[in-house]
């Protein structure tokens, strides 16, 4: 059944400190966070996702908080989320599940279909145009080898000759149905590559990736559509409460040292 996000809200981290200095500072390590939630949902376990990586799931149904760990993160708010799952679904990861957009790093996310047609010893070369513009092919802003060994390419002569399908030997293909399904050869569908870019300034950006053979010959640039960047909002810190008014319930925060 998968991910069920309806029914849950009010869900809130604390992070725990290990100890607290006779001054009022805190010895944050190794930032365990307790995450709280309510839910509908009382046939179902939970689980919770730190950065959307799977943190652990509930024991049954009437569980409403647990214990996780938070990562070392200055640049950016870390996000938690809280999902309900069928109990037999309790230990299945279903991270790549989640939608969430890449611009929500400030990172943008590249795939590379490494089809068995790019010759061996090729590094392709990503590009962009800075957020403004055309996309600059002089200066790369990352990249990497296609084929990280010999065994990973498949052709002639490149594993024991003559006791695979001619023309395909090579000892470590992805197989039928266990790649980017439909899109290598049939019977050998290919890996992807995927490509991360640095954080980047809010914008609009384009890509371009080209593949390089051993001699220095281009092929001609693939393109992306427009890829909109949003980096997170990064952590407040110095916050202190400033008022409370007590019948409208507005809460007035402000940094400390009146900044």
């Amino acid at each position: 059944m998968g991910l069920i996000s309806s029914g849950i809200d009010g869900v809130r981290a604390f992070e725990l400190p290990m100890g607290v200095w006779a001054d009022g500072g805190v010895v944050a390590e190794p930032r365990v966070c307790l995450v709280k939630w309510r839910s509908a949902w009382v046939d179902k376990v939970h689980q919770v996702y730190v950065n959307g990586r799977y943190a652990g799931a509930t024991v049954d149904g009437e569980q409403r908080q647990m214990l996780v760990h938070a990562p070392n993160c200055f640049d950016r708010a870390v996000r938690v989320e809280v999902f309900a799952v069928e109990p037999d679904e309790a230990d299945v990861d279903f991270g790549e599940a989640i939608e969430r957009s890449e611009g929500d790093s400030g990172r943008v996310k590249i795939s590379l279909l490494r089809s068995q047609r790019l010759p061996a010893g090729a590094r392709f070369e990503v590009y962009f145009n800075e957020g403004n513009g055309e996309i600059d092919y002089e200066n790369p802003i990352g990249g990497g080898q296609v084929w990280g060994c010999w065994q990973d390419k498949a052709g002639l002569g490149l594993a024991r000759f003559g006791e695979v399908d001619f023309g395909y030997e090579w000892a470590a293909g992805a197989g039928f149905g266990r790649g980017s399904f439909g899109s290598g050869e049939f019977g050998a569908d290919a890996d992807i590559i995927e490509w991360v870019s640095p954080a980047l300034d809010a914008g609009v950006y384009r890509f371009g990736v080209k593949v390089i053979d051993e001699k220095g010959n281009e092929s001609a640039a693939s393109e992306t559509v427009d890829a909109t960047v949003i980096p997170a909002a990064r952590p407040a810190k110095g916050l202190s409460v400033l008022s409370f008014d007590t019948e409208t319930n507005e809460l007035v925060l402000g940094m400390s040292g009146g900044q």
